[in-house]
Parts: C-alpha cells; structure tokens; sequence
C-alpha cells in the first residue's frame, strides 16, 4: 500500500511570499502543500488565486468566507474598545491574523498535516500574530517560518526565484511596496515607503480619493447602535460585514481614513506604514459620540485607560489570551446602554459628528442649561469648590 505524503497547511495569499513559499515547501520538506485562503473581504479575486495556488504546486486549496465573523467577532469588539494603537492605527491587519490563524489550524487538525506554515517575515508582528495562535490551538504542531529557515534574504531574491521559476507576482516597478488588505483597511508598507521621509504616491490608495477630489460638497449619515455594536447605516439595517464595506464606499469617496504613521512594532523596530480604514474611522467617532451620552462618566474613564492595553494586546497578537478575555468582559458590561444613533458629516477628508441620541441617555437638558431652571442651586457649588480646594490652600503662598 502506498504511503500518503505529509501535509503542510500553508496560509496562502497568493501574493509574493506564499506564492514562492508553496515551491519552497514541497522540495524542502518533501510534502504536499494545502493552500488555505482565508476570505476576509480583501477584494481580490479568489477564483484567480487558487488557480494560482494549483499552478504553482498546492495539492489542494481550501477557502473560508470569513468575512462577517471576522466584521462581527473581531472590527466590533474592538470598536467597542476603542482600541487604537499609538493613537492612529485601527488595527486592520491586526484584527485579522488571529481569525486566519484559528481557521488555518483547524483545517490542518482535520486534513491531519504535520505542519503549519506562513509567509510572515522573520521582523515582522504578523509571524507573532500567527504563531500565538498556533500555539493556543494545537500546541503540538510544527511549525515552518520560512523566512527564518530559507537561503532568501531579500525580496529581490524573491523576484529572482519567482522569475526563474514562472510564477506571476503583484510586486512590480509600478507597485513598489507590499500591500494587505480587508474589508476593514488596506494597508502598505516596504520599498519605497520605507523612507519616512517619502510622500506616498496618490495613485497607491485603493479605499480613498483624495481629499483635494473628493466631493465639494458634505455628506450626512447616520449610524445606529446597540449595545455598541453598528446595526444600521442611515436607517436600513445591514449584516456587519455589508455595513462596513458600504460605509467604506461612502466614506472613502470623501478621503476619509488615511493615516500615514512610524509605528513601534512588538519585534522591537519602528516601522512606517500607510493605512486606509474610512469606514473604520467614521465608526470610532460616530461609537465615541454615542458613549458619551450613554456612559457613566467614571466608567468611561475606566474603559478608556483599558483602551491602550487592548489596543497593545491585539497589536501585539494575544487576542486568545486571559487577559484580553477578562478586560473584554469590562468592556461588554461597559457597552450594555450603548444604544443610540449618531449623525456624522462627512466633508474633504474630515469626520464631524454633528448630532446623537439614544433611549437611554443620561443627557438632561434641564440639568445642562444655562437658563433659568428648577433643579440645579446655583449656590450648591461653592460648597463643592470650597471641599476640592481645602487641599491647595496655601500652598502656593500669598
């Protein structure tokens, strides 16, 4: 009886990297090669790229439509943080690693391969994002970094395999830089931008026009929410998924959600990357809007100094961690009366929220006011002035 080959469940792109990486794997370690595409709404034509995949030498290729468990488990939960990491990255990438690589693993367990495997460069976050996982779902599994086994030390002598061998890559003179996108960002980085000093081409966002051409005129929309989650976008409910990529559209048309930042990676580099995430940003101000009427103000400030962490923690690739389940659970309690609806301008690159309500808001206009009113003593507030200030008097002499 013949003796099956081994099988290696490689993550596959069909990129530059994994693209070669398949080659690589099947005269390296003697194995067939299971392509596994994991479908989180990059855009890209996937019929292509396991015909690709197949050409190149996969035995198989197995794709996942992840796309609404990955807008509904991974974008919201995070909206709901508020995480941003270093104060301007939504976390596109981030977000979508440990989704890929809890599919990968399973699909490995079932077609009962050896190893795992991905296109992940040795200084990079994404090798970490994806080996924690590993980690946490199939301890015993080997797993194959090639960036850190083979001979390649570059890209170019990626370019030079590729030639060599006939595979079709997207890295080109005219494209430059390495790209990852998903239905939640789009974001690049390598080549040419790896200067900081140098402006990215505007013919290289994908999400966006530019502010300069974007319409001259503001566009409203508004967003409902429940328990902090996006439901509806201007009044008609939608799946997560579908509401973040028609929310893209909208928002995108207007130049909303560049970012061009030096990052800090977990490897420990700084690294430049350019990010678009429109829907991403109008979702952050429109969910912000509606907490601050429906938040308690010290379990807003509560939930904001955990923002940071969480936004560290999924940067960083422990999204199956203990920590970020029980700071998870804070954040969920922290949620539970956010429910409203924010009203957002859109206009040349820039988000304005100009309007919010919600059933269960703690806003009393009555309260709030600046005219005459039968609640609020005026008076009572000396008193108050006079305990906060018993601290600081005459200590600064005079």
């Amino acid at each position: 009886m013949k003796q099956s080959r081994k099988k290696i469940v490689l993550a596959y792109s069909g990129g530059l990297d994994t693209s070669i990486i398949v080659k690589w794997l099947i005269a390296e370690y003697n194995a067939d090669v299971i392509a596994f595409i994991a479908d989180v709404g990059q855009n890209e034509n996937i019929k292509a790229a396991r015909e690709k995949a197949l050409a190149t030498g996969a035995s198989k290729v197995i794709v996942a439509n992840l796309k609404e468990e990955f807008a509904r488990d991974f974008v919201f939960p995070a909206l709901k943080a508020g995480a941003v990491y270093e104060d301007s990255y939504l976390l596109g990438t981030s977000l979508a690693r440990p989704l890929i690589a809890r599919r990968q693993i399973e699909v490995a367990l079932k077609e009962k391969a050896f190893a795992v495997s991905h296109g992940a460069t040795g200084k990079g976050n994404d090798q970490v994002r994806f080996e924690l996982v590993y980690h946490a779902f199939a301890p015993n599994m080997r797993i194959i970094a090639p960036w850190r086994e083979w001979d390649f030390s570059s890209r170019a002598d990626l370019l030079g395999f590729a030639k060599k061998h006939g595979i079709k890559i997207p890295l080109t003179k005219s494209k430059p830089y390495s790209c990852d996108r998903n239905l939640f960002h789009t974001s690049y980085e390598g080549g040419i931008l790896e200067d900081p000093w140098v402006e990215p081409d505007e013919a290289m966002f994908e999400m966006t026009a530019s502010a300069q051409k974007a319409p001259g005129k503001p566009e409203y929309v508004e967003i409902d929410f429940v328990k902090g989650a996006p439901t509806r976008l201007n009044g008609k409910k939608l799946s997560p998924a579908n509401l973040i990529m028609r929310l893209n559209k909208i928002a995108g048309r207007h130049g909303i959600g560049r970012t061009d930042i030096v990052e800090n990676r977990f490897v420990g580099m700084k690294s430049r990357g350019v990010y678009e995430t429109p829907a991403g940003t109008v979702l952050h101000a429109a969910h912000r809007s509606v907490e601050s009427i429906t938040v308690d103000r010290e379990v807003m400030r509560v939930k904001d100094s955990l923002a940071l962490k969480i936004a560290e923690i999924i940067y960083y690739g422990f999204w199956y961690s203990p920590e970020m389940e029980a700071l998870m659970k804070t954040v969920e309690q922290s949620q539970k009366n956010v429910t409203g609806t924010a009203r957002v301008k859109l206009f040349k690159g820039a988000v304005s929220v100009v309007g919010r309500k919600s059933p269960k808001s703690l806003y009393s206009p009555a309260l709030a006011t600046f005219e005459k009113d039968d609640i609020y003593n005026q008076a009572d507030a000396g008193g108050f002035i006079t305990l906060n200030a018993l601290r600081l008097k005459g200590k600064r002499g005079g």
